[in-house]
C-alpha cells in the first residue's frame, strides 16, 4: 500500500541531481513554465512579509516567488541541489536558501505564505501529517498555504499527489484550521490555495 512507504531520503535527490542538473527540465519544460505561471499567478496577495517554500530544488520557482515576499525562506534535502538554487538567487538577499529535512528541521518561524510544489508525495502519510501540524503551527491567522503537485502515479513516491491534497482537505470545514479559497487541476498538476482561520 502506497501509504505504507517511508519518506525518501535526501541521497535519493542528491544522486539525482548528480546525474542530471536539471532532471526534471525546470529550466526548460514548458510544463513547468505553465504552472509556474498559474502557481504565482493564484497567489491572492501581490506581496508576502514572510514566505517558505519547502522542497526549492533548483530555485527557479525560488525566483520567482522572491518577487512576491520581502523575506523568503526557502529549503531542499539536497545540498547538490541546493548549491544551484544559491547561484540563482545570489542577487536576492532578502532570500535564504538552507538545507533542511521537512518535519525533522522546521524553522521556528511565523509566515505569511508557505509553497509546498511538487514535495509533498516525497513523504511518507506518517511526515507528511507531521508536516502538516507544524505548516499550520507556523502560519499566520490569515496566511496563505498553496499546494501544487503532479497527479499522476510515480512508483517510487511513497504518495500521489492527490493524497497529499486531500490531507490538507480533511483540515477544512467546521472547528478546521484551514480554509479552502480556491482549487482547480490541469491535465498533469493539481493545486490548492488554503487560508489560515
Amino acid at each position: 500500500m502506497s501509504d505504507a512507504k517511508d519518506t525518501l531520503k535526501p541521497q535519493y535527490f542528491d544522486d539525482v541531481y548528480g546525474a542530471n542538473e536539471d532532471p526534471w527540465q525546470f529550466t526548460t519544460s514548458p510544463y513547468e513554465r505553465d504552472k509556474y505561471a498559474d502557481t504565482v499567478a493564484s497567489l491572492p496577495r501581490q506581496i508576502y512579509g514572510s514566505g517558505f517554500e519547502i522542497g526549492c530544488s533548483i530555485g527557479v520557482l525560488t525566483k520567482q516567488l522572491a518577487t512576491r515576499c520581502h523575506s523568503l525562506l526557502s529549503v531542499d534535502v539536497s545540498e547538490v541541489a541546493l548549491r544551484q538554487a544559491r547561484q540563482r538567487l545570489a542577487g536576492s538577499p532578502h532570500v535564504r536558501i538552507e538545507n533542511r529535512v521537512i518535519p525533522t528541521d522546521f524553522p521556528d518561524e511565523l509566515f505569511d505564505l508557505i509553497v509546498v510544489s511538487e514535495v509533498g508525495y516525497y513523504w511518507s502519510m506518517n511526515d507528511l501529517l507531521k508536516a502538516q501540524q507544524q505548516m499550520i503551527d507556523h502560519l499566520e491567522t490569515g496566511g496563505h498555504l498553496l499546494l501544487v503537485h503532479w497527479t499522476p502515479l510515480v512508483p517510487d513516491y511513497p504518495l500521489t499527489g492527490d493524497q497529499v491534497h486531500d490531507a490538507f482537505m480533511a483540515k477544512t470545514g467546521d472547528n478546521q484550521p484551514l480554509r479552502h479559497l480556491h482549487g482547480h487541476r490541469e491535465e498533469n498538476y493539481r493545486l490548492d490555495l488554503f487560508e489560515r482561520v
